[in-house]
């Protein structure tokens, strides 16, 4: 029995939190909430070859590359996932994800569908490194209409209005990716789409093992 016991204690995983979301959903926000609220946590930041925004920083908000470096990054196989957004590059370095979980971390990467949908099959991997397998849980971030969305893009004024125009039929395309997430929260209030995202990552550590690392299958 006393087996049992430690069985018990010992199945707590760290855990690969893949969170991806539309533009203007309030992804962004609500991992910069998570992350103040929890030291524990750590955030996986990832690579891309677009310019900085005002007050992004490099090594804490993104890795910013040039296209040649990105892909001397690529040939080297330094990437668990990679994607073209936006007409921009993104990436996550295998590496730095798995220090964290090494470390008994629970890592958040904020990636698109696309690069979510890489992660996935390699969870479903057996193969895979079992740390990206056991701790894998992926979440979608959805603005509570297209209303909604359209005016949070609106509202930035960070852009051309060519490129939010882009970033809109991008945000919608995304949109019909929710099913394959295990997850999908609907952030019409901050603070209850704070909660949620709080209690599947309580829920999660509280699993047995049994359906680790499913979801809908992809087209």
């Amino acid at each position: 029995m006393s087996n049992e016991f430690e069985a018990i204690a010992s199945r707590r995983r760290p855990l690969l939190i893949v969170l991806s979301a539309p533009s203007g959903a309030g992804k962004t926000t609500l991992i910069r909430r998570w992350l103040a609220s929890d030291p524990t946590l750590a955030f996986s930041v990832s690579c891309t070859t677009r310019p900085p925004r005002p007050g992004e920083r490099h090594g804490q908000d993104y890795f910013f590359l040039s296209e040649a470096e990105f892909a001397e990054r690529i040939a080297r196989g330094d990437f668990l996932e990679h994607a073209e957004v936006h007409g921009r590059r993104y990436g996550t370095l295998r590496a730095h994800v798995l220090e964290f979980l090494r470390a008994g971390r629970d890592v958040i990467m904020d990636i698109d569908v696309q690069g979510a949908a890489t992660i996935r099959r390699q969870a479903r991997s057996p193969d895979t490194d079992p740390l990206l397998r056991e701790g894998f849980v992926d979440i979608f971030i959805a603005p509570p209409s297209e209303a909604a969305l359209e005016a949070r893009l609106a509202g930035r004024g960070t852009e051309s209005a060519a490129a939010a125009a882009l970033r809109l039929r991008n945000a919608i395309a995304e949109m019909a990716h929710w099913r394959r997430y295990q997850y999908c929260i609907v952030n019409d209030d901050l603070e209850t789409a704070f909660q949620d995202l709080c209690a599947i990552r309580r829920a999660e550590k509280l699993r047995t093992g049994i359906g680790l690392a499913t979801g809908a299958e992809e087209d």
